[in-house]
């Protein structure tokens, strides 16, 4: 089983031996937002969400939990759940899309330094990470502070109501902002610094170890047998990788959802200097990956689609794209729709069409959205190979924006990289339960796991259209640091 706490769900899936999963359950949830920027749940959401998941799961498939031989962990990454010495819930829990910290992520960097915050954890301060979250609480709830004796990631709260223990992954971990990338644990000089107990944190485990065991209690609640082992998984966006099969060098995974999320594992610790691409580690064990994540990836085509034509579906658009060729007539998009995280950083970041003329209609805008998404794209890829890692043969494909097949062969081109779909199902779930299944020894590691499960669709190569994606490139790549210096009045 794998069991997947997210922002708005609790998802918990059945998988066979063969790989196939058998049963889904899901409870939906909602996040509050006290204030503007703010954005909170309370973790008994999480609980109450994997009780019915769990169960719904194991009466859809038919079985009883004694069936059940593993349970892999993943979720929502970065957030802060505050636990006193009983384990009771301090406060609401702060999720990773809440913007409160900005003057905590400040701090941070005059307590480390901001080169030493990135040669230590891979990243630079960003007010989604755990530690300036834990750090604004000191400075603004003072007494909820004095009381915390734990802190856990959202996941790791269920963890904890399954089998009574402490514990979090290493790849959950290190996007806390307090590992050592290159330890694989929490880091005893930033803590140091910034003056935080390094025994509030829990002891961090490799994505197929066992945690610990289902409890009484917690089987009597949820229909599990009571010792099930608990491996201790991944973050959301590691575990969707094991899913994909990303965990070599050479092999890139994207997510084309809303957002869009490049992965590259690596088998070194690394890291951009510049704290533009995320560094974590990886949920296969001694591994490591880079992570851009672009705001409006597929977001973008429905804003689009909405705002213009509410009345087409987006096959219709997509095959008109079809028609027109590499840069888009002249125009370019770019999809800073929502500000954007990479390669800019930069909440501000706006959105454009620039060089529309009267030749242009549907079709050139369409495309250009496409286009511009996939340029967008590359932007992570160039700053990942800037880092040193392996030429990438291939790029997993998943998400909702892949069911495009023009889509995918613009993409493809822009990056010159053979695009393949991944249809195994269920994604962070799917590869929080492949960890399982590793732990609970079916298989050796996870590389013969994911040569055995993961599952594959249609595969694109690179076209002889690569080139004439160049100049439209070129022509996106000025276009946000002009829109940037309008905005500003400069």
């Amino acid at each position: 089983m794998g069991i997947d706490t997210s922002t708005t769900a609790t998802k918990a899936i059945v998988v066979d031996s063969s790989g196939q999963v058998v049963a889904t359950g899901v409870s939906e949830y909602d996040y509050h937002v006290p204030q503007p920027g703010w954005s909170e749940q309370h973790p008994e959401l999480w609980w109450a969400a994997t009780r019915e998941a769990v169960a719904t799961a194991l009466r859809a498939a038919g079985l009883a939990g004694r069936d059940i031989a593993a349970i892999g962990m993943t979720g929502q990454m970065h957030g802060l759940v505050l636990l006193d010495e009983s384990n009771a819930v301090l406060r609401p829990a702060i999720l990773w899309n809440d913007q409160r910290t900005q003057v905590e992520c400040d701090e941070m960097r005059t307590r480390v330094g901001r080169e030493r915050l990135v040669e230590i954890t891979g990243n630079d301060a960003l007010t989604g990470f755990t530690a300036p979250k834990l750090l604004w609480v000191r400075n603004h709830e003072p007494a909820v502070f004095d009381r915390i004796r734990h802190v856990l990631l959202p996941k790791d709260y269920v963890r904890l109501k399954l089998t009574d223990s402490h514990a979090t992954d290493r790849a959950g971990g290190s996007g806390t902002h307090l590992f050592d990338l290159a330890a694989r644990t929490w880091s005893p000089e930033l803590l140091d610094k910034l003056e935080l107990d390094i025994g509030l944190f829990p002891p961090t485990f490799e994505g197929p170890s066992t945690t610990g065991h289902v409890t009484n209690e917690a089987a009597a609640e949820t229909g599990l047998a009571a010792g099930t082992p608990v491996m201790a998984g991944g973050g959301d966006q590691a575990a969707n990788a094991i899913g994909t099969g990303a965990i070599t060098e050479g092999i890139m995974s994207l997510s084309l959802g809303t957002s869009g999320v490049i992965f590259a594992a690596a088998s070194q610790p690394g890291f951009d200097t510049a704290g533009a691409i995320h560094a974590f580690c990886h949920a296969a064990p001694d591994t490591w990956h880079l992570m851009g994540v672009m705001l409006s990836a597929a977001g973008s085509l429905r804003w689009y689609r909405d705002s213009f034509a509410p009345d087409a579906d987006f096959e219709s658009l997509t095959s008109e794209a079809a028609a027109v060729d590499p840069g888009a007539g002249g125009v370019t998009f770019l999809p800073y729709l929502t500000g954007e995280r990479t390669p800019h950083a930069d909440p501000n970041a706006a959105g454009a069409f620039v060089g529309l003329n009267v030749a242009h209609g549907r079709p050139e805008l369409t495309r250009a959205v496409l286009e511009g998404v996939a340029f967008g794209l590359r932007d992570n890829v160039d700053l990942m190979n800037s880092t040193g890692i392996q030429r990438v043969d291939q790029i997993r494909a998943s998400g909702g924006g892949t069911k495009s097949p023009v889509w995918r062969q613009i993409i493809a081109d822009v990056l010159d990289t053979e695009l393949v779909t991944v249809t195994t199902p269920e994604g962070a779930a799917f590869g929080a339960a492949t960890l399982a299944a590793v732990g609970t020894g079916w298989f050796s590691d996870v590389t013969e796991a994911c040569a055995e499960w993961v599952q594959f669709g249609a595969s694109i190569s690179p076209s002889g259209k690569v080139p004439e994606y160049e100049q439209p490139y070129e022509r996106y790549r000025t276009l946000y640091p002009a829109l940037r210096d309008w905005q500003s009045g400069r």
